[in-house]
């Protein structure tokens, strides 16, 4: 019983770190587009991580023997962190007002999030499986904690940003280190 209440905490700590990043891509991105927008990019973006949450702890033992998907999901957040950089930093700082956005634009915000799902979704599962262990009731209530933790700090994350510029390049600095860890995790291992 001792061993379990530790795996709660272990748990509560390891999804209140991990879900933040997912948070704060989700929000980040969503901050750019009008509230109906918005509330379809999160939307999406929360239903992405949900499925592949779920994909990720079916085959958890499995991807954590593989060699290399820590340093792929590196490069895939160093990509994010530049797109962010041109899509919230550079564009709000060239137009101050709230601008327009079309379809076109929409579905390149929906792609940046699902790629950055992907990978903070990964991690996520990654850090609660290797907490909960054996224990399943746990490892279902991690991932459920995680998925409410990133949809109520994504909704508020993207009004912040909205009001606070310095928000995003705090975020863009997170998930920078978030990458730069992964890969250097990775690389670790080839050297």
């Amino acid at each position: 019983m001792t061993e379990q209440i530790i795996i709660f905490f272990e748990i509560i700590l390891i999804d209140l770190v991990l879900a933040g990043d997912n948070a704060i891509i989700i929000g980040m991105v969503a901050s750019q587009f009008q509230a109906d927008q918005r509330k379809k990019i999160i939307f999406w973006g929360i239903g992405a991580a949900v499925v592949l949450r779920i994909i990720f702890t079916l085959i958890t033992a499995y991807l954590l023997q593989i060699n290399g998907l820590r340093l792929i999901g590196g490069i895939l957040l160093l990509y994010i962190v530049y797109k962010l950089y041109m899509d919230v930093i550079k564009n709000s700082s060239e137009n101050k007002k709230n601008i327009k956005v079309d379809n076109s634009s929409f579905l390149k915000a929906i792609t940046t999030v699902i790629i950055a799902d992907v990978t903070m979704s990964l991690d996520n599962v990654l850090g609660v499986a290797g907490a909960a262990k054996d224990h399943y009731v746990l490892l279902i209530f991690g991932l459920a904690l995680s998925i409410a933790l990133m949809a109520t700090a994504a909704n508020l994350i993207s009004k912040w940003i909205k009001k606070y510029r310095w928000i995003a390049w705090g975020g863009i600095l997170a998930i920078l280190v978030v990458a730069i860890d992964l890969i250097y995790t990775d690389l670790k291992l080839f050297i």
